[in-house]
């Protein structure tokens, strides 16, 4: 068992293989007198998740009232709260940490677009050429952007940063030179880390980790985000219908925003939505090379659901598993099918197999070094190897996962539902129970 898990208390969990943890109470889980004890509390609160409040309070924390115009906003705001307000699943630290989601989402979109009015210059920026990481969850898509953000000729988003894109006025870097906003993005993911400490072993977003642009997307209320926090079939369908064209320049405009602070123009960015977005992404970084990473669906259905059940012990009343797995398994599916379909929109793309990809990463990177016509300098390819290794997977341990025991899945079965996609690309199987 690593460290990691022993640091768990109470949580359920056994070693397996060699630096490898199963979490034995997915199901009922078993919670620490810390985790206990601030869930109960917060239970006798209510938290209101009303949009006007959730603005007002926004106008009043910044002293601006500018949200860039009305192409629809307050409506996406409007349907995301209520898409909520319908999951009665949600304790109320769920319902709290996404009303506070919400209320940092309102008053960095009003700083936005104060800034854009101070600098409307901002707008003639050109976002050149970027490396855009396509490919589901738990894809290697995360180590792949972290990997290529590594070329300092290349701008990337930092986890800080994209939960606090737009600096406070008046607010700079203190005596150590750090951001304030670095600062407190490292005080919050250590307590996270205390209140829910295997999560590092299956995505650690530490401060300064590369985060995917779906974050400063949801200052346009416009990502498919809110479904990793909570069962909200209402905003995946709004989601859906969005004018996504319109969503991606907005996307384009916090690009523009972020370089105007802190350059460079060529950018790395990463997302599993872009897997049902094709049209729009190509549309709107008509000059992008497009990183497609492949693997087997079974196992990345396992380990998201597995990382969503252990993430749900503290914000949802019952984990659920059955009805977790079957919505994952659908939208991994919707995903794919789009992707399949929009595949060859990308004119400058490449495809990435997970497991060349993990036999060979810096291999894999001068593959999409060379598509996108990029050099790749000794000093660079140095900083790439210096990653690789200092990075090795599992790094900090692994989760075992059982789909059959913990979420009443078929991996046989699944494979047959996407096979559509493997034979597509020839991606080869994983063992998963």
């Amino acid at each position: 068992m690593t460290s990691d898990s022993r640091q768990c208390n109470r949580e359920a969990t056994t070693g397996t293989e060699q630096g490898s943890v199963r979490i034995e109470d997915l199901r009922d889980p078993v919670l620490t007198d810390e985790q206990r004890g601030i869930r109960d509390l917060l239970e006798q609160r209510p938290v209101s998740l009303d949009p006007d409040e959730l603005l007002a309070r926004a106008r009043r924390s910044t002293g601006l009232s500018d949200l860039g115009g009305d192409d629809g906003f307050i409506e996406r705001l409007r349907l995301h709260a209520a898409a909520i307000d319908v999951d009665a699943g949600l304790t109320n630290l769920g319902r709290l940490t996404l009303r506070m989601r919400v209320q940092r989402l309102l008053e960095n979109r009003l700083r936005l677009h104060e800034l854009l009015a101070q600098h409307p210059e901002i707008r003639d920026i050109q976002i050149e050429a970027p490396i855009i990481v396509v490919g589901l969850p738990r894809s290697g898509t995360t180590h792949l952007v972290n990997l290529l953000a590594q070329d300092p000729r290349r701008r990337a988003l930092p986890y800080w940063e994209s939960q606090e894109p737009i600096p406070v006025p008046g607010e700079g870097p203190g005596p150590d030179g750090l951001d304030p906003r670095f600062l407190r993005w490292r005080d919050v993911h250590e307590t996270e880390q205390r209140m829910a400490p295997l999560t590092r072993l299956m995505h650690d977003r530490f401060p300064a980790a590369i985060e995917e642009e779906v974050e400063v997307m949801d200052l346009d209320l416009s990502s498919y985000t809110l479904e990793w926090h909570a069962r909200v079939p209402d905003w995946r369908d709004a989601y859906l219908a969005m004018d996504h064209d319109a969503r991606y320049a907005h996307l384009r405009t916090v690009l523009q925003a972020l370089t105007f602070l802190r350059g460079p123009r060529s950018w790395v960015l990463k997302s599993p939505q872009h897997l049902e977005q094709l049209g729009p992404l190509t549309r709107t970084f008509p000059d992008a090379t497009v990183a497609f990473t492949h693997r087997d669906p079974v196992a990345v259905i396992a380990s998201a659901v597995t990382m969503l059940a252990y993430g749900d012990r503290l914000r949802r009343h019952a984990i659920e598993p059955e009805a977790l797995g079957a919505y994952w398994v659908d939208r991994v599916h919707r995903l794919l099918r789009a992707a399949v379909r929009d595949r060859d929109l990308a004119e400058r793309s490449l495809d990435i197999v997970f497991a060349d990809f993990m036999r060979d990463d810096l291999g894999t990177v001068r593959r999409v070094y060379a598509t996108a016509g990029v050099d790749l300098s000794p000093e660079v390819a140095s900083r790439f190897a210096a990653f690789v290794e200092a990075n090795p997977r599992g790094k900090h341990g692994r989760v075992d996962y059982d789909l059959r025991g913990d979420f009443g899945l078929d991996p046989d079965h699944l494979r047959e539902q996407f096979r559509f996609y493997t034979d597509a690309f020839s991606v080869p199987p994983e063992e998963i129970r």
